[in-house]
């Protein structure tokens, strides 16, 4: 048998992914993979239904069907300050996961370097392999992930051609101030570099927090590219909508890239998620409000069992310490990825280990996600008050 790519041999399959293939295997609540456990909007579902009948069921145009890039346009243009063209600037892909891919081999060449954040969503590591590109992982630190200016511009003198930036920031929940952005984004324009950002979670920030999208800077559109997807603000993350903004230049050859990765996303599910873009801005406040209360619901639940965690200021995922438990005789030894697989046999909830987030060795934390509805959070909550009695 002949020999595979070298590149496969370099990373695993996703940890997350695995996790909840293992915890479907015994039955625990899965706190691993984020994806709601609750519907998407009425509105698209209702658009969804006559779509099964009615249509389009062939292929739309590659780059997304016009009315839903219109619908993308016209909210992108109120959050990014500037008009954003539905034909120029937008590319419709399968998800933000094929949108970070396709953004990757569009201004990435074999060789070339890309800065990552660590902690970092893992497909990052594997987009920059895909691409040949190498990536050059600058540290968030804790308690506030805050990061040294320095080693980013370290990392661009040396030739780095982009720098990834998931903001509000997965797994660690970190909102990037305008401040750090825009600090940023003068050693990119020095430096003449991409931004490529990941910023799904952008209506998930809780107050006094605020998201702020990298191209919305001074000078900054021309020199991003911003990859997001319709899943977490809608709760349809099987749908694999997403989408690429970006200048002309460049979301011309994401089309090219795109084109020839997918074709195209579902044209039943594109015409769907149009009525979700049509939503007034109060449904955006609700799902703030929605993920407020579990936020505080659930961390409160932790602070009662009494496991360490983070606070985190977006999204919906909280780190857990488990230093205190790795340090018990019972658990001498032990990765966090086995911790993991042993809460999910024996304690019956799914967690993701912190080190698939992590270029450093860090062998302590776990991933929760709480985008679950309040009876599995309960129900959660009372399996994982059993680790306290592990406790001296």
């Amino acid at each position: 048998m002949p020999s595979l790519s070298d590149r496969v041999g370099t990373f695993t399959d996703s940890v997350i992914r695995r996790m909840t293939r293992i915890s479907n295997q015994y039955g625990a609540v899965n706190l691993s993979q984020g994806f709601p456990d609750f519907d998407p909007p009425r509105a698209m579902l209702d658009r969804l239904a006559q779509a099964a009948y009615a249509g389009p069921h062939q292929y739309s145009i590659t780059f997304g069907a016009p009315d839903l890039r219109q619908a993308l346009a016209a909210k992108l243009s109120r959050s990014m300050g500037r008009a954003v063209d539905p034909d120029r600037e937008l590319v419709v892909t399968c998800g933000s996961t094929e949108a970070m891919m396709c953004a990757m081999m569009t201004v990435c060449s074999p060789g070339d370097k890309v800065l990552v954040f660590s902690p970092f969503y893992e497909n990052y590591g594997a987009d920059a392999i895909l691409s040949g590109a190498e990536p050059i992982y600058i540290p968030l630190v804790p308690p506030d992930y805050s990061f040294d200016l320095s080693l980013i511009e370290q990392g661009l003198r040396d030739g780095a051609k982009a720098i990834i930036i998931c903001d509000p920031s997965n797994p660690c929940g970190k909102v990037f101030t305008r401040e750090e952005l825009t600090a940023i984004g003068a050693l990119l324009t020095k430096y003449d570099a991409f931004a490529v950002t990941d910023e799904v979670y952008e209506h998930i920030v809780y107050a006094p927090y605020r998201h702020i999208p990298m191209a919305s800077l001074p000078g900054m559109f021309e020199r991003t590219i911003t990859c997001s997807s319709l899943s977490k603000t809608f709760s349809c993350t099987g749908w694999r909508l997403g989408y690429i903004v970006a200048p002309e230049a460049v979301a011309e050859g994401a089309k090219k890239v795109h084109d020839f990765l997918t074709v195209g996303a579902a044209a039943p599910l594109q015409a769907a998620a149009v009525a979700g873009l049509e939503l007034p801005d109060s449904y955006y406040d609700d799902l703030l409000a929605l993920y407020t209360q579990k936020r505080d619901h659930f961390l409160a639940g932790l602070d009662a069992i009494g496991l360490k965690h983070n606070v985190p200021q977006a999204t919906y995922f909280v780190l857990i310490d488990i230093s205190d438990f790795l340090a018990l005789p019972r658990f001498a030894g032990w990765t966090d990825l086995q911790f993991c697989e042993w809460m999910i046999r024996d304690i019956g909830v799914a967690a993701v280990p912190g080190s698939s987030f992590f270029k450093e060795p860090v062998n302590n934390l776990i991933r929760l996600h709480f985008a679950k509805d309040q009876s599995a959070l309960d129900e959660a909550l009372r399996r994982l008050a059993k680790l306290k009695e592990l406790l001296p």
